[in-house]
């Protein structure tokens, strides 16, 4: 039975399963007609800095270098529910990377006038791969009426283990502020799937 945090929980996935290699990232939600989410992997430095913009994953850029994480696609239905999902193999993250946080925007919010309280039931949870279990689980229950991007969770390297973080702390300013945030150069990328 999946462990269910609230926002700030933080857990130990690896230290009590050390066999944990491939997981699933698995996000899902309930929008509003018309609302079009996507969401993003950022593979941060020790200064919560992408290092190049091959450490951002998202729908116009699915697939890591390393291989360690991999984007399932814009708005693919996944198993239990997901909309999107993003595979992690945890083995193959790169030394240097200490955590991944996961992000979710509202695809062109400013120019449609939406924003994340047209979002109902939004989740995190974390699988493992190879059994299917669902391991953790965190539902945003937070009234997110002004913001159009959220940081939704991340996964962290402590003491050589992986651990979970449940964030969901939210932003105004659409995928363009995330990705300054974190550090992505070429914003020109975001065309691929459009800003907000």
């Amino acid at each position: 039975m999946a462990i269910k945090l609230s926002r700030g929980q933080k857990i130990d996935l690896t230290k009590n399963n050390p066999l944990l290699d491939r997981i699933v990232i698995g996000l899902g939600w309930a929008a509003d007609q018309g609302v079009d989410l996507d969401t993003a992997a950022f593979l941060l430095r020790a200064d919560g800095k992408i290092e190049s913009d091959d450490d951002f994953v998202f729908c116009g850029h699915l697939k890591h270098s390393s291989n360690s994480v991999e984007h399932g696609g814009d708005n693919k239905t996944g198993g239990e529910g997901d909309v999107e999902q993003i595979h992690v193999e945890l083995g193959r993250v790169p030394a240097d990377v200490e955590r991944i946080d996961f992000t979710a925007t509202i695809y062109d919010a400013k120019e449609r006038n939406q924003h994340f309280g047209m979002v109902k039931n939004a989740y995190i949870r974390v699988v493992d791969e190879s059994s299917g279990q669902e391991l953790v689980r965190f539902n945003l229950v937070e009234d997110f009426s002004d913001e159009t991007a959220l940081v939704v969770g991340e996964i962290y390297r402590h003491k050589g283990n992986w651990k979970f973080n449940a964030i969901g702390a939210g932003t105004g300013g659409g995928l363009s502020m995330i990705c300054r945030m974190f550090g992505v150069k070429d914003l020109g990328a975001l065309s691929k799937r459009g800003d907000d």
